[in-house]
């Protein structure tokens, strides 16, 4: 049986390390227009394989424009790996949906991928057959206010082309701007004719509805001589080109009556809502810090567009927010922005919080209709904190049994040893309070000067830590609590809440002490609350 077991686990390493080190597929894009060649990438991290993979297999359904190999070599941590990349340029045979097949290398294969092409509707457009030629297209034609439209300009070059090509930038008035990704590169047949092709998409938001001017782009460049130069010292020679795409006209509509009056207007295709926590809620305790997290994620808006989340504002619980985490990431279809609001909670007591719902509101442009997306109440389970708890010897009840005239007798007698040490001490401090006056014994532990030194040079070194500890010390040797002090003290109150932010801020905050510093200084004495020093009840050492 142990044979066995063992057999089964080393069976079970290599199948494991046969899959770590397999074949994998990608592609540049998926989807793409009739003619447009695409390419495949093939990645291998397997030292062992040689060859070529074999791609007997793609004939049937595309055309093998051409195949390039990249071997790399990377060091991580002291770990050196190899890496190597088959490139595929293919061009699809069909339109619709093409599959590219599972390719085999030695003993692994790769996974097939899916391809979407769809028939170009401009292949029979005589305008083409220049050299260079522009085009310019809109996803829609309609969109609503602050809402994603996206712009593509499709270089399309005959010829060959040197590297001084420029394309003017894209400015459109009463809009914002976003460009998608850098530009891409690929090939087309049009009229059996190989085009190049240079494309480049926009995100573009109007900011006011009506009719929305885009302007006409254009492309200069420089063609290549196809005759051969007979010096090849002279500087390179050829005729410069200028090509312009057509203006167009886009519709913005404006934001619907039916919507909210005092909702933030959000046009997306999709939007979802999600949170985290650190640590998890219920784990919470009276006094500990939770970082609560909350993302908004909206497919066809930039991530400045997307609003703030309501705050985590409920009593007995303090809250101290950390700067929003603003994302943009580049897809097929726009722009997919998200924001991340991050806050530090502190329960300030145990017991049951009630977290309000998080709502929000937005327009869903793909189904033309209002939407909500939220996340439901949550209740938090405060416990007590033990380290917060002070330690209480418990009461302990006797239960005895009918007291006898001995036990009497001796209770008797104690009690009246305590009242006579009582009117002794009485009768002592009766006599010492007409006593002269004699100098306070010191007391054990730092002076109060000195505790006021530390927190001043605490303060006005904006150390927090050592802040917070210096208080403490203060604190002690105050007529009042700390707590009653900031309750009748608003400036106080307003510094501690700053110290707090700093101590408790997940991703930490730059503390200025002056304030709190400035606060102690001010603090009024208390109506009722007499210094132990100034006012000991002993007369004058010198009267008047």
């Amino acid at each position: 049986m142990t044979r066995f077991t063992i057999s089964m686990l080393a069976l079970l390493l290599c199948t494991t390390e046969v899959q770590a080190v397999g074949l994998v597929a990608s592609v540049d894009r998926s989807r793409l227009n009739s003619g447009e060649t695409v390419e495949l990438t093939l990645e291998s991290t397997d030292v062992t394989q040689f060859g070529k993979p074999d791609l007997a297999a793609l004939e049937p359904q595309f055309d093998v424009r051409g195949t390039r190999q990249v071997n790399q070599l990377t060091t991580i941590n002291g770990d050196s790996g190899a890496t190597t990349r088959w490139i595929i340029t293919l061009l699809p045979r069909q339109n619709g949906t093409v599959v590219i097949p599972s390719l085999q290398l030695g003993d692994v294969q790769s996974e097939p991928l899916t391809l979407q092409v769809v028939a170009s509707d401009n292949q029979d457009n005589t305008g083409r057959l220049a050299p260079v030629f522009i085009e310019a297209s809109l996803d829609q034609n309609s969109v609503y206010v602050q809402a994603q439209a996206i712009l593509t300009l499709r270089i399309y070059h005959s010829v060959s082309l040197y590297d001084d090509s420029s394309l003017t930038p894209l400015q459109v008035p009463d809009a914002r701007i976003e460009q998608l990704g850098a530009s891409r590169t690929y090939e087309k047949d049009i009229k059996g004719v190989r085009h190049g092709v240079i494309e480049m998409r926009y995100a573009i938001y109007p900011q006011h509805s009506g009719p929305l001017s885009i302007p006409a782009q254009a492309f200069s460049a420089t063609l290549v001589e196809t005759h051969p130069a007979q010096d090849t010292e002279s500087p390179k020679s050829g005729k410069m080109l200028r090509v312009s795409s057509s203006a167009m006209v886009l519709t913005v509509k404006a934001k619907p009556v039916s919507y909210p009056v005092d909702a933030p207007w959000l046009p997306a295709r999709s939007v979802s809502l999600s949170e985290s926590w650190n640590p998890e809620p219920e784990q919470a305790q009276a006094g500990e810090s939770l970082t609560r997290s909350l993302t908004l994620k909206a497919e066809g808006l930039s991530s400045a567009q997307l609003p703030p989340l309501p705050a985590t504002d409920i009593n007995g619980l303090r809250r101290y927010p950390d700067q929003p985490l603003l994302v943009n990431q580049n897809s097929e279809r726009g722009l997919i922005g998200s924001r991340e609001d991050r806050e530090a909670l502190v329960p300030v007591r145990s017991g049951e919080l009630e977290l309000p719902a998080v709502d929000v509101v937005w327009w869903n442009t793909f189904e033309d209709h209002l939407e909500h997306t939220s996340l439901p109440a949550r209740t938090l389970q405060v416990a007590n904190n033990p380290s917060l708890t002070v330690d209480t010897p418990a009461s302990t009840v006797a239960i005895t049994p009918a007291a006898d005239p001995d036990t009497v007798w001796r209770w008797q007698l104690t009690s009246l040893i305590l009242l006579c040490t009582t009117l002794l001490g009485f009768g002592l401090w009766w006599r010492a309070r007409w006593q002269p006056a004699i100098l306070r014994a010191a007391h054990a532990g730092p002076s109060t000067r000195t505790v006021l030194d530390e927190l001043k040079r605490a303060c006005l070194a904006n150390d927090s830590h050592a802040t917070r500890q210096a208080l403490d010390a203060w604190a002690r040797q105050q007529p009042e609590t700390l707590a009653d002090m900031a309750a009748r003290f608003v400036p106080l109150s307003d510094a501690l809440d700053g110290l707090n932010g700093a101590l408790y801020s997940e991703t930490g905050q730059q503390w200025q002490g002056e304030d709190l510093w400035r606060a102690i200084r001010a603090i009024p004495t208390a109506e009722g609350i007499q210094d132990p020093v100034a006012d000991s009840g002993l007369p004058p050492l010198y009267p008047k």
